[in-house]
């Protein structure tokens, strides 16, 4: 055998040592505490409310052994998560870009939610498989510190924060633990006035101290509301102001219109998926900052192409929502400025408990002194998880192979 011969058996024999032979999806229930879904989709602050959340997590195998995980993201994506699963059997584990595209094929009709826990766990694969973190991976700042900003609940009637002064006061609390940004999320009954008034209050009480955003999640009607909420905002100087009527940030047309109409900026992308849909808006004159979610973008690779799209633009990206994936992303993106520490309120509930079998945290009261968090530094994503509380909570596991 020549020496090309050689070297085209070895490629071979590493393709398949590296080819993906099975996917894991994994179901299992979590109980929450002090959080009432049943008010409110979205969730409200309520103290001694108790409740039970599903969560969802992947595990990728490769035939020599290599072996990747990632749990978090939305559950109920996990059909679409098993049928790109049979799909990607056989590939090269490190094909991300590969897969990347299958992905975008197979469940183009499913907006690639799906791809996005199996695309992470691929990340942390690769990690391990070098002895690397992803952030390194990324060719990103292992060591960087990522500034935080508290992102709370929904305001609810009877939660904790049922008032404009109930947001204040916990804007207060957060900048006593040491974040300087605060992200509130309004009324969800459609109406202008108590997220205006809790807007002025804020930038009246905390103002010049905190970085602070609005997030009406497309919960405002008209138009004419967004532009009578966004005009509070300018008042106050917030620094942005996020999805803010129900068009679902995807009307490029109405959003640079009311750019002209207000001084804040406008953040969209949380519900625009992937690269080229947020491209569109961006070319459109849509939105000032950019979104990008690992758990929704089709993965760490999804969302390092919506940052670089974004750069290439000159804007920001910041990054939606939290978690092992977000940090290593956001240690590696230059042209962002807040990690989300979402979602949070005065009794201390949480979207999620935590199922790290390390001590890794988003809780509230987890951010150092600095206002910051810092990446976790192990190979791939840096986390263990509790495979025996996932094992005795578990509602279906699922083989693919």
């Amino acid at each position: 055998m020549n020496a090309q011969a050689v070297t085209a058996q070895a490629a071979a024999d590493t393709h398949r040592g590296c080819a993906i032979e099975k996917v894991e999806l994994f179901l299992f229930h979590q109980d929450i505490e002090n959080v009432a879904f049943d008010v409110n989709p979205g969730g409200i602050d309520m103290p001694g409310a108790k409740g039970q959340r599903t969560r969802f997590g992947v595990v990728v195998t490769t035939r020599d052994g290599h072996r990747g995980e990632y749990f978090g993201g939305r559950w109920d994506i996990w059909l679409h998560a098993r049928f790109l699963a049979k799909w990607i059997l056989g590939m090269d584990a490190f094909g991300r870009e590969q897969i990347y595209e299958v992905a975008r094929r197979y469940l183009r009709k499913e907006d690639r939610i799906g791809a996005c826990a199996i695309d992470n766990a691929l990340w942390d694969l690769a990690g391990k498989a070098a002895g690397a973190s992803v952030t390194k991976l990324l060719g990103g700042d292992a060591g960087r510190r990522l500034p935080a900003y508290a992102s709370t609940w929904f305001a609810g009637d009877g939660g904790g924060l049922s008032t404009p002064e109930a947001f204040a006061d916990f804007a207060e609390e957060c900048y006593g633990i040491g974040y300087r940004g605060f992200k509130m999320h309004g009324w969800t009954d459609g109406g202008t006035e108590r997220d205006s008034a809790a807007i002025r209050l804020l930038g009246a009480r905390v103002g010049g101290r905190m970085a602070l955003m609005h997030d009406s999640a497309c919960h405002l009607r008209t138009f004419g509301d967004a532009v009578t909420v966004g005009r509070a905002c300018d008042e106050a100087g917030f620094f942005w102001y996020e999805d803010p009527y129900s068009d679902g940030g995807l009307s490029a047309h109405a959003h640079r219109r009311l750019r002209e109409m207000i001084r804040t900026p406008i953040l969209l992308g949380e519900h625009v998926r992937g690269v080229e849909a947020m491209a569109n808006i961006v070319a459109a004159d849509g939105t000032d900052f950019v979104r990008a979610d690992p758990d929704l973008d089709i993965g760490i690779t999804g969302t390092m192409k919506i940052a670089h799209m974004a750069e290439a633009f000159g804007l920001d990206v910041e990054l939606h929502g939290n978690g092992p994936a977000h940090r290593h992303c956001m240690a590696a993106i230059r042209n962002t400025n807040f990690y989300e520490l979402a979602m949070v309120g005065p009794s201390r509930g949480s979207t999620v408990g935590s199922i790290h079998a390390c001590d890794y945290s988003d809780k509230l009261d987890a951010v150092h002194a600095d206002g910051c968090f810092g990446v976790p530094d192990g190979p791939g994503l840096g986390v263990t998880y509790d495979w025996e509380f996932i094992r005795a909570n578990l509602i279906e596991h699922i083989v693919v192979q």
